[in-house]
C-alpha cells in the first residue's frame, strides 16, 4: 500500500502539520512519481463510483471528505487494508483514466449500505460533478447494479438481485434482447429492458473499467487519500498486515 517515506508521514502525522509550501510540495511528488506510474491491469473493487476528471473536485464536497493528501496510484489502491480512525475513514480517489476518476474504500462507512444512501451519494455526486455513475457487484449474493446520475438525478439504473428491474431510458450502447436479430416479435415476448448488460459490460461502455487497465489507459494527474470526517488527523493511517 503506502511506501516508505509516505507511510512514514502518514503514520506519525506529520501530514496533519505540513505547511501550504510543504503540501505543495507533497503534491509536485506524487505527479512526478505517477508520470512513471502505469495502472494496476486488474482492480477487484466490488463497489466503486465514477465522476469525470475534468470536474471530480466537486466529490470532496459531495461525499464530505476532508484532510486529502496527494499520492500515487499504487500507493492508494489498497485503501481498503488501511487502518480507520475512530470516527473517519478513508477514501481513495484515483488519478484521472481515461477523463475518469474512481472512488473507493471504505464506501459501507462514508456512504452507507442503505438503498437510500447510495442514491443519495451518486445524485450528490452528479449534482456537484455534473455526472457520476455508481457501479456494485456481489457476486456471493447476486447483486448487480449500475447508476447514471446527472445534475443531481438518476438518469437510468439496472439493479438485479433475484429479478432485474430498470429506471429511465435505455442507453444508446445498451444491447437488449428484442434488439437483437434472433428476436422475432411474432413469435417472442421479452420485458423492454430485457437483455440489458450487468456491471462488468455497463463500466466499460459508461466510463472505466477497473479490470482492463494497463499501459494503454491515459492517466493523467495524482491520486487523493481523504478522510470521511475533518480534524481526525492522518496518525497512525498505516496497513494492516492481513
Amino acid at each position: 500500500m503506502i511506501e516508505s517515506r509516505l507511510e512514514t508521514l502518514l503514520t506519525a502525522g506529520f501530514t496533519d502539520r505540513l505547511s501550504e509550501r510543504d503540501k505543495e510540495l507533497l503534491a509536485r511528488r506524487a505527479t512526478l512519481k505517477s508520470c512513471g506510474e502505469t495502472p494496476p491491469r486488474h482492480l477487484d473493487l466490488g463497489w466503486w463510483y465514477a465522476v469525470p476528471g475534468e470536474s471530480y473536485e466537486g466529490l470532496f464536497t459531495a461525499l464530505d471528505l476532508h484532510d486529502r493528501v496527494p499520492v500515487t496510484f499504487h500507493e492508494g489502491m489498497d485503501v481498503q487494508r488501511l487502518r480507520t480512525h475512530p470516527g473517519a475513514v478513508p477514501v481513495f480517489i484515483t488519478p484521472e483514466l481515461d477523463g475518469w476518476r474512481l472512488i473507493f474504500g471504505h464506501l459501507e462507512s462514508v456512504v452507507g449500505i442503505e438503498w437510500e444512501d447510495m442514491m443519495g451519494a451518486v445524485e450528490r455526486l452528479s449534482a456537484h460533478c455534473g455526472e457520476a455513475q455508481m457501479f456494485f457487484e456481489d457476486m456471493a449474493g447476486g447483486a448487480n447494479m449500475w447508476v447514471v446520475a446527472e445534475q443531481g438525478a438518476i438518469r437510468r439504473r439496472y439493479a438485479r438481485e433475484s429479478d432485474p428491474e430498470w429506471v429511465g431510458e435505455p442507453l444508446p450502447w445498451e444491447e437488449r434482447w428484442m434488439d437483437s436479430e434472433d428476436f422475432d416479435p411474432e413469435y417472442d415476448e421479452a420485458e423492454p429492458n430485457e437483455g440489458t448488460a450487468g456491471v462488468a459490460t455497463a463500466c466499460g461502455s459508461l466510463s472505466v473499467d477497473p479490470t482492463r487497465l494497463g499501459p494503454d489507459t491515459e492517466m493523467r494527474g495524482h491520486g487523493w487519500l481523504a478522510l470521511d470526517a475533518p480534524g481526525v488527523g492522518h496518525r497512525d493511517l498505516d496497513m494492516v498486515v492481513c
